[in-house]
């Protein structure tokens, strides 16, 4: 049995399910089921990154502060399980503190579906608010989006599969 290091925190017979599938070879069929084949969505760059988020921001987060960077990150790995990152910059202009936040995205998310790219802009979208992992920052992702849990864990399962 191989270690399902993007799945430790989900319950065993889950873990148990997908082993299965990578045991049977089927866990690439059964995310292509999901997820059919289409041509790649046009979020490729990072205008077209920044404009993407800002449209979901303006939808679900109006008062909120503003994004002064959002980019695809071509160094950024999967590390402590992140395809994202919210950075709070905070730089010194003479006499002024300036405070910006900024969002950078794994470039592997240019490769997969949408809707898994849409839930880690959604997450990184609500440390704006919510600096933990808890449960308001949980409820504010399934706000902007409904299926935030289980895209997560199809991204994790394609996490798995690419591994």
């Amino acid at each position: 049995m191989t270690t399902l290091k993007y799945l430790s925190g989900y319950a065993p017979s889950l873990q148990q399910q997908v082993q299965a599938l990578i045991d049977q070879d089927r866990l690439g069929a059964w995310l292509e089921q999901r997820y059919p084949p289409q041509p790649q969505h046009l979020i490729q760059s990072d205008a077209a990154l920044y404009e993407y988020t800002q449209r979901l921001k303006q939808e679900h987060m109006r008062s909120s502060g503003p994004i002064s960077k959002v980019y695809f990150d071509t160094r950024m790995h999967v590390i402590d399980n992140a395809l994202g990152q919210h950075q709070f910059v905070s730089r010194v202009q003479g006499s002024k503190l300036k405070a910006k936040n900024e969002i950078k995205v794994s470039a592997m998310l240019k490769t997969l579906p949408e809707p898994l790219l849409r839930m880690v802009v959604v997450h990184e979208l609500a440390h704006l608010r919510e600096k933990d992992h808890n449960k308001a920052f949980y409820q504010l992702c399934w706000h902007m989006e409904p299926d935030y849990h289980q895209l997560e864990l199809d991204l994790r399962l394609f996490l798995t599969l690419r591994d």
